[in-house]
């Protein structure tokens, strides 16, 4: 059972929180964990205690701590409650916040320097958005996961300073991700090193088990072995 407790990231503009999930041996690699609409809620620490379980530390911040710190809803019937939010979100401020929460990862005892990153849907943007902008002393992540990233077709242009490898997970009948705007995305990618895209039979938001009516086991079980896999690949010391 992963140890929890909340992490305080410090930036120039203020402090947030982050909830942190430590691994039973450390030190190990950092995994953000990046959250959804629904904020760092119920699914959000249990996929990171989920991530502690495998051997990482995780660390889930609080993208919506300048509009409402600590907001979370836990199902559908908060969506309307975190679309408000992410129109609130200022964009132009979060890679500032995902880069001191890398910095803050590495620089955590249980830390041995390694840190990559997921994030689903709001957060499968971070994610993409965390490989292309947070640098710690000229450093990025070292591997990055994005789950059904809703805006990263329109954040093609920066797709040259990817400089890690990234795990794109789409489901094909997402309704809010035409299939067209995945196209985008992979043939933009198409000729990078270690990225890799996965189309599923699934609709949007499908590794949600708290958003029912969204969830897919299959889909959801099949990414998750091959998101840990991809993680165990590159943030792992060979040998």
């Amino acid at each position: 059972m992963a140890r929890t407790h909340y992490e305080t990231i410090t930036t120039p503009d203020g402090d947030f929180d982050a909830f942190c999930a430590l691994p039973e041996t450390s030190p190990a690699p950092a995994v953000l964990v990046l959250q959804e609409a629904f904020g760092v809620n119920d699914n959000i620490r249990g996929l990171a205690e989920q991530l502690a379980d495998a051997g990482y530390l995780a660390l889930a911040p609080d993208v919506f701590w300048r509009i409402e710190p600590r907001f979370e809803r836990k199902d559908e019937s908060g969506l309307a409650d975190g679309m408000a939010r992410i129109q609130q979100l200022d964009f132009g401020l979060v890679p500032a916040d995902l880069t001191a929460t890398m910095a803050h990862a590495r620089a955590m005892p249980e830390c041995n320097g390694t840190v990559g990153g997921i994030g689903f849907c709001l957060g499968g943007a971070l994610a993409y958005m965390l490989a292309t902008s947070a640098r710690v002393d000229g450093r990025g992540p070292d591997a990055v996961v994005s789950y059904y990233g809703s805006a990263v077709h329109g954040m093609l242009g920066s797709v040259d300073r990817i400089e890690c490898p990234v795990l794109f997970h789409y489901g094909a009948r997402d309704p809010w991700i035409p299939t067209e705007q995945i196209d985008d995305v992979e043939r933009a990618v198409a000729g990078l090193p270690d990225v890799t895209l996965h189309r599923y039979d699934a609709g949007h938001a499908f590794s949600n088990w708290d958003a029912p009516s969204l969830y897919d086991e299959p889909a959801a079980r099949t990414a998750w072995e091959r998101t840990l896999r991809f993680l165990d690949e590159h943030l792992r010391p060979a040998g």
